[in-house]
């Protein structure tokens, strides 16, 4: 297992140098100069744009920016600094990913948790009314919009019920995260509700379960270790990767909710064409996509102990 995750390990340093070249490439092909955005409608002395040009390393070629951002990011966690604000880019970050976090991890649990109850309960049930309730109701949170569901569930729950918080003002406030957790775990719930219906149904058939059952076990051991065990590997493979979705999907129902997350930050870094705060924020979002990854192979391992890594 040890050489196995050395090896992962190696492998994440090329794709971590070739998505953040992408993606740093990609920024700084985007049209408008940052420079000249500052000084808006009103004309500026070439000489100020020069200047401000080359203390922030905007004159050189895009591969020795890239070589100076890696560079600054690996040996000295040095982001760069906020063109319109001149701010560290690592203070903004600072900023922003805590509440995204916040958000994302409360979706995510409820993501998990309710999704895969759900899931097992249609998958055990299947063809009977149960069963078509929960796929009914799924489908329904895939086809309907976010920001649709936003409004519909801000609506329903804050200015008509009064029961939630309309827009959240503390971010380190549970309960003023709960509904817009809701709304951003409602389509991935749905997903893996649905893949965990059918994990669940597919295995219910199998051998090594009727083997289990004509053997006398418990309904407890049957259901939790050989059916649970064996049909989450898929939804572990889903909800790994939708971890970071999540914090980089949020930007519709951090605005719906005026959540100052890793949303609204990039929304106006890509408005105002602020590359090294945007290369930043998604360089954050690719760590966490490739961490995310790692685990969720080592958890393969656990969940299946047919799985070798040796």
């Amino acid at each position: 297992m040890g050489r196995y995750v050395a090896r992962r390990l190696l492998q994440m340093i090329p794709v971590f140098i070739g998505t953040t070249l992408l993606i740093f490439l990609m920024v700084y092909a985007l049209p408008g100069d940052p420079v000249r955005g500052l000084f808006g409608d009103k004309g500026a002395d070439p000489a100020v744009l020069r200047s401000l040009r080359h203390q922030y390393g905007l004159d050189q070629p895009v591969l020795v920016q890239y070589w100076h951002y890696m560079k600054g990011m690996i040996l000295h966690l040095d982001f760069g600094t906020q063109i319109a604000s001149g701010r560290p880019v690592t203070e903004i970050l600072g900023e922003a990913f805590p509440v995204t976090l916040r958000l994302a991890g409360f979706a995510f649990a409820i993501e998990a948790v309710l999704g895969i109850v759900l899931g097992v309960v249609s998958g055990m049930r299947a063809g009977k009314a149960a069963d078509t309730i929960i796929l009914f109701v799924t489908l329904l949170l895939i086809s309907v919009p976010v920001f649709v569901l936003g409004y519909i569930l801000q609506t329903v729950f804050a200015f008509q019920l009064n029961l939630l918080e309309p827009s959240v003002s503390d971010s380190t406030d549970f309960s003023q995260l709960l509904l817009p957790a809701i709304v951003l775990a409602s389509a991935s719930l749905a997903y893996v509700a649905r893949l965990t219906r059918t994990s669940v149904a597919e295995n219910m058939r199998a051998d090594f379960m009727r083997t289990a059952i004509a053997k006398g076990l418990p309904r407890r051991r049957v259901i939790g270790v050989h059916l649970m065990r064996n049909s989450l590997i898929p939804v572990v493979t889903f909800l790994g990767t939708d971890l970071g979705a999540l914090m980089g999907g949020a930007i519709v129902t951090e605005g719906i909710f005026n959540i100052h997350g890793v949303g609204g930050t990039i929304y106006q870094s890509i408005v105002r064409r602020e590359g090294t705060t945007l290369v930043g924020l998604v360089t954050i979002l690719v760590l966490v996509y490739l961490f995310a990854s790692l685990i969720v192979d080592l958890l393969y391992a656990v969940l299946d102990p047919r799985i070798r890594y040796a």
